[in-house]
């Protein structure tokens, strides 16, 4: 005799969207550079960068999701314009610093620390790796994208 337990399916089902859930915050940790939050950039709005002279901070109250980061936006517009492309505005190498991205580390950035190469946003640690990307600026690119392909699935702390 089977013996009825109403709570099993709802049990199992919160077992399975739990484990959903770490896993893609898990993910977002490592593929991306976000905050505690699993916000990237922190908080600024990714299609700033294109479109205004400076990056703007966004308002949590318009964001959208992308490869586990959640973005912010400063107008709805520009949520909109980043979520019929979002490869186009996200940053390269999951926001992490891109010199750093060259030497095989996954570093933090600062968000005023940019620069948008041929249509994409590349974000820096510091002023310092900045500077130290700009020579040989094309082939420092080729490099990082290469590292990416192998260390974007590393945890930083394992590089």
């Amino acid at each position: 005799m089977e013996i009825f337990n109403p709570f099993a399916k709802s049990l199992k089902t919160l077992v399975l969207v739990s484990g959903m859930l770490v896993s893609s915050l898990s993910f977002a940790t490592v593929t991306t550079s976000t905050d505690e939050n699993g916000v990237i950039l922190a908080g600024y709005d990714t299609v700033s960068y294109f479109t205004k002279d400076a990056p703007v901070q966004g308002y949590s109250g318009i964001s959208s999701v992308y490869n586990g980061a959640i973005y912010h936006f400063a107008s709805e517009e520009n949520r909109d314009l980043f979520k019929a492309n979002p490869s186009k505005y996200a940053p390269q190498y999951g926001g992490f610093c891109a010199f750093g991205t060259t030497i095989s580390k996954k570093i933090p950035i600062n968000p005023t620390q940019y620069e948008v190469i041929d249509g994409k946003l590349f974000v820096q640690s510091s002023a310092k790796a900045f500077e130290l990307f700009q020579p040989e600026k094309a082939k420092k690119i080729i490099t990082a994208n290469k590292n990416w392909d192998v260390i974007k699935d590393t945890p930083a702390d394992q590089l």
